[in-house]
């Protein structure tokens, strides 16, 4: 019975893992803190395994979302200053415009708060619906669609090209 279990538990590991870890870099923005947060939460749930088995993904993604919004709760009593302005690349280093967009978008994102972050990863990353979103964070409707506002405004101030990039994506 405990083999059976192990090889359902480690051909869910093969086949979603891969998945889970880029849902947590998303909200990390970090390679190892993903991969850490996906190791802590497939500890978690494998010794509840054979209850949850049948739904297993959603269970393991609100174990990332939960860890990682208290990961930012402790480190919120750290001070963090953000720099107004992302620095411009050195001459001849090869960054283009997209390159250069996509680095200040990250560095926008790790500058929101845990909510309105979560929020961005599972509405427009995940593409979920703002129900699906809602019932993850453990949330109201309106909550979520408060905080994707709150944090796309933010975005647009952080990064003005976001905007004309956006623009230009659907003009075309």
């Amino acid at each position: 019975m405990k083999e059976s279990t192990d090889a359902e538990f480690t051909a869910f590991v093969e086949e979603r893992g891969a998945a889970l870890v880029r849902i947590a870099y998303a909200m990390t923005g970090d390679q190892r803190s993903a991969e850490d947060l996906v190791q802590a939460a497939l500890a978690k749930a494998y010794t509840r395994w054979p209850r949850i088995r049948d739904d297993a993904e959603p269970y393991l993604r609100r174990i990332i979302y939960n860890d990682r919004v208290s990961i930012w709760r402790r480190q919120s009593r750290i001070q963090e200053f953000p720099v107004a302005e992302v620095p411009e690349p050195p001459p001849g280093s090869g960054h283009d415009h997209d390159t250069t967009l996509r680095l200040a978008l990250r560095q926008a994102l790790l500058t929101l708060p845990a909510r309105q972050r979560a929020v961005l990863v599972l509405r427009y990353l995940e593409d979920r619906s703002v129900d699906e979103t809602a019932e993850l964070l453990g949330c109201r409707r309106g909550t979520v669609a408060s905080q994707a506002t709150r944090a796309l405004r933010k975005l647009r101030e952080l990064i003005p090209d976001l905007n004309e990039t956006l623009t230009a994506e659907v003009l075309r």
